[in-house]
Order: structure tokens, then sequence, then C-alpha cells
């Protein structure tokens, strides 16, 4: 396996921040790089902030795309017959607002794999500890691959 490019090992650090509750130290650990540097990257990148700011899960942000879908239907289903369509503005949000569901629900992000992994290595631990050191392995070295 190829070594990360220090971005590669940035963008790493950040999901690790932010979606994780890890040390510092760990995420470093992890990465590849010392706990000043990713330090320096929280502050410089006011990762503090952008944690704070994710209190949506995917499905929720899911559920509030549909709530929007379903008011804007409703909207249209109120309006006098012969007119129940959408505008070109409300089918243009109708579209956009679309789109954003199928993103949301079809991609996966490498926060979502490591946040599923990190699940899975605490349910192997409860089993096996010499088995979730090497999955835990493993799983680095997955993630460093779609990085």
């Amino acid at each position: 396996m190829a070594e990360l490019t220090n971005t590669q090992k940035k963008e790493w650090a950040k999901t690790l921040f932010l979606k994780e509750n890890l040390t510092q130290q760990e995420i470093a650990d992890k990465v590849g790089v010392s706990r000043v540097t990713v330090n320096k990257w929280i502050n410089a990148g006011k990762w503090e902030e952008h944690k704070v700011g994710i209190t949506l899960t995917r499905e929720e942000q899911v559920r509030s795309l549909y709530r929007q879908v379903a008011e804007i239907n409703r909207a249209i289903s109120e309006k006098p017959e012969g007119e129940r369509y959408p505008t070109s503005k409300e089918a243009d949000i109708l579209g956009k607002l679309s789109a954003a569901i199928k993103n949301m629900e079809t991609d996966v992000g490498i926060a979502d794999v490591i946040s599923v992994l990190t699940r899975l290595i605490e349910f192997v631990k409860a089993y096996d500890l010499e088995k979730a050191k090497q999955l835990t392995t493993t799983a680095d070295s997955f993630i460093k691959s779609l990085l």
C-alpha cells in the first residue's frame, strides 16, 4: 500500500476527530503523525466548531428532506382543481430535494465506514480481544486504502 500524503492524513485525522471519540494522541497514532500536528490541524481548521455543528445523523437529515418534499406536495395539493401542479420554482426545489435524498441514501462516506468498523471492533472485542486487535489493524489498512 502506498504511503498517504499529508493531505490524506489530515483528512483522515479530521474524520476521526469529528466522528469518533478519540484523543488527539489516538488520532495521531492511527494517522501516523505527532499529537502536536493533530493539535495544529484542529486549531487551524477550526475542527471543534465543525464537531459542534455535526448534530444531525444521516437518517435525521434524510427525514428532514422528506418532510420538505411532503410540505411542498401538500401546498400543491391544496391549490384549486386544475392548478395542482408545481410552479417552476417548486419543481426546481423538488428536483434538488430528490437529488439530495438520493445522495444521502446511497452515498457511503469514509466517516460512515469508520463508524461501522469501530462498532464492529467493539463488538468483537467483547468476545475476543486478540481478534479485535487484528481487525483494528486490518480496518486501519482498509481505511487508508479508501483515502
